[in-house]
């Protein structure tokens, strides 16, 4: 069973000569061509062509992607196109339980929402007809999903979709935000869960990011539904608005049917009941796993086999440090800054000196609208402090809201020294797929990469990451984490990084500073602390702890009020026990 795969925002037949086609040996035999062009696009047939390869590795852009599957994964349940994505499979909700779902970008997750939510009647691979409910019904009998898509095609199940794409909306909505919510008792009691109140009065294209996901969320929990979607709801959160968004859904949505995509482990595996795993090849094929109990699936992701279905998904396994060790040496001082203060309007904040050391990576937590982002722009020379900061060291800075030009990627990389931009940041940062694309036109997630990409290229002996692993997947995080390690230590040079994935920060940090205060009001920023101070100093500010699973190592949230709750903070451990 073989899928031939044409990303058409890449494939450029008019400058290459249809270089495939001339080098394919099935078109080469004179007999019927497996490469051809038809309605000016380029077409592979799957059932002619041998898989050899050829065309794979010739294509210049990149564009063309062919893979050998098992017969057993049968029918897709929705294919885009001819040499377009398939889905095989599809999750599906149960009563009074949260169900989340796990896996790469690209590969279906956003997509099955779109089905079950009604969006897109799948064609069960035959995109050439007319899909129906009737065939889907059919195809799915005896299964969990038979009632489901009964219900939808008789319009008997009331589905509620929070979108992953937030800024969609500054788009179509302008003026005060308590325009488009109603005035009642549950929309107070939302934004209260959510403390969220304050943004009734601002209007929505003044909204921060984390403001419109608020938003977003309280929208769909005030709706009257049966079956609720949340894709992505995390992104622009901190981990204690985070929480407050978790418990909002469970209690608020008791007895419903709810599926969350989210790429947040920690907060997947403290909002969920059950676990779908998506594997594939993004942008091929995607398919999902059997259901799975939450730490079992969110394991077993981890880890890379699934065990029931018998498949690897990954050569490698994801494991986490158990105990807070320091993974370098603190050898040679790269920077040493003194105490400064920062004052902008009515918010001011203060930030103790500290000492970085060269190769280290220092992860800066605390929650949204204390500091953070003003504490790099500030070390950047963007913000203004007292004293005045001058380090004589060069520095290199990717914003938190990364803004992209109209260009193709690859101009965004002329003038870089490609022995700095080695292959190691193209390999791991997925570079060379979007190289040919036009800069403004990637997905978040693709954007993300590239700014990354273009702030690790640069020679520097400071470098300042603001939220590096939004709209990344999973998988894209430890990639990140790995490269940014790998590149302190190679040129010997210093990193901060700002992130609310608490996961991410754990992987990727030595030391932590840690920002505590009152949001939009005042900051206080500690100098960088050894990891488990500054872990348990900024829980404990939260008054959040996790503890550690066994099997993966990986960060998980206690429930508040709960055993172990109580016994770590009677400890003093909120995040190493």
């Amino acid at each position: 069973m073989r899928i031939a795969v044409i990303d058409y925002n890449k494939c450029r037949p008019e400058k290459c000569g249809f270089l495939c086609a001339s080098v394919c040996p099935v078109n080469k035999t004179g007999v019927e061509p497996a490469i051809f062009m038809e309605n000016g696009k380029v077409h592979i047939s799957e059932e002619l062509c041998i898989g050899c390869g050829i065309c794979v590795k010739k294509c210049p852009f990149g564009a063309i992607t062919i893979i050998n599957l098992p017969e057993e994964m049968g029918t897709p349940v929705h294919q885009y196109g001819p040499n377009m994505f398939r889905l095989y499979g599809l999750p599906y909700p149960r009563e009074g339980s949260v169900v989340g779902i796990i896996g790469r970008n690209g590969t279906g997750k956003t997509t099955a929402i779109r089905i079950l939510a009604g969006e897109i009647i799948p064609n069960l691979g035959d995109f050439t007809s007319k899909p129906s409910y009737d065939k889907v019904i059919e195809f799915f009998k005896g299964t969990e999903l038979q009632a489901y898509f009964t219900r939808l095609k008789e319009g008997n199940v009331k589905l509620v979709h929070k979108i992953q794409a937030i800024d969609a909306i500054r788009k179509v909505l302008k003026g005060p935000v308590k325009n488009f919510l109603p005035d009642n008792e549950k929309t107070r009691e939302v934004l209260r869960r959510l403390d969220a109140e304050y943004i009734l009065d601002k209007n929505v294209e003044n909204l921060s990011g984390g403001e419109l996901q608020k938003m977003a969320i309280a929208a769909a929990l005030i709706k009257e539904g049966d079956v609720y979607f949340f894709d992505e709801p995390s992104s622009f959160l901190d981990i204690r608005e985070r929480i407050r968004m978790s418990n909002a859904i469970r209690n608020l949505l008791s007895g419903k049917h709810v599926i969350v995509v989210e790429h947040d482990l920690a907060v997947l595996d403290y909002l969920s009941d059950y676990i779908f795993v998506v594997y594939g090849e993004p942008s091929v094929y995607g398919r999902f796993s059997r259901l799975k109990g939450v730490r079992e699936g969110i394991n077993q992701f981890l880890l890379g086999f699934l065990k029931e279905e018998n498949v690897r998904i990954r050569e490698y396994e994801i494991v986490f440090e158990k105990r807070a060790v320091s993974k370098k040496p603190q050898v040679k001082e790269v920077l040493r800054y003194p105490s400064f203060t920062v004052q902008l309007g009515d918010f001011r904040l203060e930030a103790e000196g500290g000492v970085l050391y060269e190769g280290e990576v220092v992860g800066i937590l605390g929650p949204n609208g204390i500091g953070k982002t003003t504490f790099v722009r500030t070390l950047a020379g963007e913000v203004q402090s007292d004293p005045p900061l001058d380090f004589g060291l060069t520095v290199s800075y990717k914003p938190q809201f990364v803004e992209l030009p109209e260009v193709p990627v690859r101009e965004l990389f002329k003038g870089i020294n490609q022995e700095i931009f080695d292959e190691e940041i193209r390999r791991s940062l997925e570079m060379d797929g979007v190289f040919d694309a036009i800069a403004s036109e990637l997905s978040g997630g693709e954007q993300q990469r590239v700014a990354i990409a273009l702030t690790l290229a640069r020679d520097a002996d400071l470098y300042l990451l603001d939220e590096p692993s939004a709209f990344l997947d999973v998988e894209q995080r430890i990639r990140v984490s790995k490269v940014i390690n790998r590149v302190m230590a190679k040129r010997k040079a210093v990193a901060f990084v700002v992130d609310h994935d608490i996961t991410f920060v754990d992987y990727i940090s030595d030391r932590i500073s840690v920002f505590l205060g009152t949001p939009g009001k005042e900051g206080h920023a500690t100098a960088p602390l050894e990891k488990r101070e500054g872990m348990n100093r900024a829980l404990k500010f939260l008054d959040i702890t996790f503890r550690r699973d066994p099997q993966t190592g990986r960060p998980r949230i206690n429930k508040l009020g709960s055993q172990k709750d109580m016994e770590q903070k009677k400890r003093g451990e909120y995040y190493y026990a």
